[in-house]
């Protein structure tokens, strides 16, 4: 008897992507929650979170996959992630992504899962 996923692909890989967001956004949880911790014991926790997305990121790529997190970088809009802010500002400004809610998800053939994330004003 074959499973669902082994006559469906695309099947296994959607579980992959969903999989590892949630298990991305597990981790951003913890980390924020470990920087609440003493100097001490935030250290071992780090690197055991450190660890955790480094195993995601492997099997993600051993999927063919690759996570892109786009903090940081100047929003364009032809960017592979939805703002759910864009209305807070005016069309003349210069925007910076924030904060990822969900990261983008690229594969061989390109975009596999488009991110979702929250603007700000650059600051100049």
């Amino acid at each position: 008897m074959t499973s669902d996923t082994e006559n469906h692909p695309e099947k296994l890989e959607d579980s992959l992507i969903a999989m590892v967001i949630e298990g991305w956004r597990f981790s951003r949880t913890f980390t924020r929650l470990v920087g609440k911790l003493d100097a001490g014991e935030n250290a071992r926790y780090i690197n055991q979170v450190r660890y955790f997305q480094k195993k995601l990121e492997e099997n993600l790529a051993a999927g063919g996959l690759k996570l892109v997190n786009v903090e940081g970088q100047v929003f364009d809009s032809g960017m592979a992630a939805s703002p759910l802010n864009i209305g807070d500002f005016e069309p003349d400004d210069v925007l910076v992504v924030d904060q990822m809610i969900e990261p983008i998800i690229m594969g061989k053939n390109g975009l596999r899962k488009q991110g979702t994330v929250m603007l700000r004003k650059e600051q100049l």
